[in-house]
């Protein structure tokens, strides 16, 4: 398996995305657009993928990894300049449909590709290395968007973004042929329903976990935006504090392979959920960005603890040739928080304000630590 090689077109790529994230953002802000108009924005991240996660999943599962991701990542690149050669609200909402959804294509077949191009023994390590490429680009991808627009404007911000897709591009293009052809399935298969994996216990409690983390997660770049700029930083300020937790993830997954030796995959999961609740009940009470900053590192370092884990127990709970599919599932549920979350929030900060958002999120994550530490004690007593 060329690892190598997938996480230089990992961070590309990703780089791109997470950096347009930000950047649609706070375009929009600089048009004046309210809170739920934000919320919109991000929603449509992951409208189309959460609606075409399995098909997509079923079509790595049938056909491998190579042409889904060559045409992914160019897509990935056309969408990102759509903001800089048109600027406005409808080139944004465009763009953030777009991007979304060829990410989404992208994102499962380099899952796909490591889990399936691994041992039973090197999955979970060669998921942290893939997980180590993400929290570089999830430095790098708000940096660049943050200083990028500080220094030269919203609409080249988005064309320099692009640069870094065209370069995964050009290096998937290039080493193709490296990676595996890995089809499981004929196109029959796909009759039978995702719903069955549903039925597997150990796959619906971690597709329970992963909605939760991924709210978390997701809540956290919406939020940080909108609070920062009410709060009047600099999109540059703005940029740094995503990029601490970024930051902050990927020195977790450092000593990740330490950390699993001594821990359980759902004691991991439990203790991640806890450090997340702290971190959103304080982060309302503070407007000082060394605070901030300070608040989204110690969540980055819980967040960032389990996305290895959880691939992990995915693919090995997951029955043969279906992993694709299950991947798939994974994605409709992170994307189904990414579409409803920003817009439920975006609205209730639009009535309400945002301390009573950030609590609730507090509240859905210390009832998440409960039932992850059920199976925590289940694990142990195992």
């Amino acid at each position: 398996m060329p690892l190598a090689l997938i996480l230089v077109t990992t961070v590309l790529a990703h780089a791109a995305f997470n950096g347009s994230r930000l950047a649609i953002s706070l375009a929009a802000l600089a048009l004046d657009a309210s809170p739920l108009t934000v919320g919109v924005l991000i929603s449509l991240f992951a409208a189309l993928p959460m609606a075409l996660a399995v098909p997509a999943g079923r079509l790595v599962d049938r056909i491998g990894v190579r042409r889904p991701l060559l045409v992914a990542v160019a897509c990935l690149a056309f969408s990102v300049t759509l903001p800089g050669l048109f600027p406005g609200l409808i080139a944004l909402h465009v763009a953030a449909a777009a991007i979304g959804t060829s990410f989404m294509m992208f994102h499962i077949g380099v899952q796909h590709a490591v889990g399936e191009g691994s041992s039973d023994a090197e999955r979970r390590a060669n998921f942290g290395w893939l997980s180590l490429g993400f929290s570089s680009s999830n430095f790098l991808g708000p940096l660049v968007a943050g200083f990028a627009i500080d220094s030269v404007g919203h609409a080249r911000a988005f064309l320099l973004l692009s640069l870094l897709a065209l370069a995964s591009f050009a290096v998937l293009a290039v080493r193709r042929a490296s990676f595996p052809h890995m089809p499981h399935r004929e196109a029959g298969d796909e009759s039978r329903s995702a719903l069955e994996l549903l039925r597997n216990p150990d796959l619906r409690r971690i597709f329970v976990v992963t909605a939760l983390l991924a709210s978390a997660w997701d809540f956290f770049v919406f939020v940080t935006p909108i609070y920062g700029t009410h709060i009047g930083l600099s999109a540059s300020t703005i940029g740094a504090i995503l990029g601490s937790f970024a930051l902050a993830t990927f020195l977790i997954r450092l000593v990740l392979p330490w950390l699993s030796q001594r821990m359980g995959d759902w004691t991991m999961i439990t203790g991640t959920l806890c450090i997340a609740c702290m971190a959103y009940l304080l982060l309302p009470v503070v407007s000082t960005a060394p605070l901030l900053t300070s608040i989204a590192f110690l969540l980055g370092l819980g967040l960032g603890a389990t996305q290895p884990s959880v691939m992990s127990l995915i693919y090995s709970a997951t029955p043969p040739g279906r992993a694709g599919e299950a991947v798939g599932l994974r994605s409709v549920v992170l994307n189904a928080s990414a579409t409803f979350l920003p817009l439920l929030f975006g609205a209730a900060g639009a009535a309400l304000g945002m301390f009573p958002v950030f609590w609730t999120m507090a509240v859905a994550l210390a009832s998440g630590a409960w039932f992850a530490n059920r199976k925590r004690v289940a694990e142990t007593l195992s």
